[in-house]
C-alpha cells in the first residue's frame, strides 16, 4: 500500500526528520518497504529564476538567434543566446542558470552548461513552457507577468506539488 507523506503530515505532528517517522512507522508494525520522491514538474524547476531581458540583438553568425542581456537579479547581467521568435526586450522570462538538470519528454536529465553558440557565449537558457513542463507551448519562450520580481525562484512563483511515497508492506492477517 502506498501513502502519501503529505497527507501523513495533516494527521500526526511530529517534528522529527522523515527517515525517522519512516522507522517509527515500522517500530509499530507498519513495516515500510520503500519510499520515493514525487515530483509534479520534473526538478521542481531548482535553478530555474524569473529573468528579465535588458537588450536583445541580432546574433551576427546565426539568421534566427538573438543575443540578449538578462538581469536575473545577480551582481552581473547574463549574456543568453536565443533562438525564440518572441523574445524581445522588456520582458519577463524563466531562465535556467548555468547548472540547471532540465528533463525532456522521457524525463531524461541534461545539465545547462555556459556555452559558445556560433562564436558567442551563453551563460544560461531563456525556456519554453514546456521545456519547464508547466504546458505545450514550443512555439517560444515563456514570458511571465510583470508582477514577479527579477531574480525570484520560478519554484516560488507556480504551484509545484512535491511529496514522498511511502510504501508500506501489510501483513495478510491485517
Amino acid at each position: 500500500m502506498k501513502i502519501s507523506y503529505n497527507l501523513l503530515k495533516e494527521f500526526i505532528n511530529v517534528d522529527l526528520p522523515v527517515s525517522d517517522q519512516l522507522d517509527a512507522l515500522t517500530s509499530i508494525g507498519l513495516e515500510v518497504e520503500g519510499s520515493s520522491i514525487y515530483e509534479s514538474i520534473p526538478g521542481s524547476l531548482e535553478g530555474i529564476v524569473v529573468g528579465k531581458v535588458l537588450k536583445c540583438v541580432k546574433h551576427q553568425n546565426a539568421d534566427r538567434l538573438k543575443v540578449t542581456e538578462v538581469d536575473v537579479g545577480a551582481k552581473n547581467t547574463l549574456q543568453i543566446i536565443c533562438g525564440a521568435p518572441n523574445v524581445k526586450t522588456g520582458i519577463k522570462v524563466p531562465v535556467a542558470l548555468v547548472g540547471t538538470k532540465l528533463y525532456n519528454e522521457k524525463n531524461e536529465s541534461f545539465k545547462i552548461l555556459k556555452s559558445k553558440i556560433r562564436g558567442v557565449i551563453s551563460e544560461g537558457m531563456i525556456c519554453s513552457e514546456k521545456e519547464l513542463h508547466l504546458g505545450e507551448s514550443h512555439e517560444g519562450i515563456m514570458i511571465l507577468d510583470e508582477i514577479h520580481p527579477v531574480g525570484i525562484k520560478c519554484l516560488d512563483v507556480f504551484k509545484i506539488y512535491n511529496d514522498i511515497l511511502i510504501e508500506i508492506g501489510l501483513t495478510p492477517n491485517r
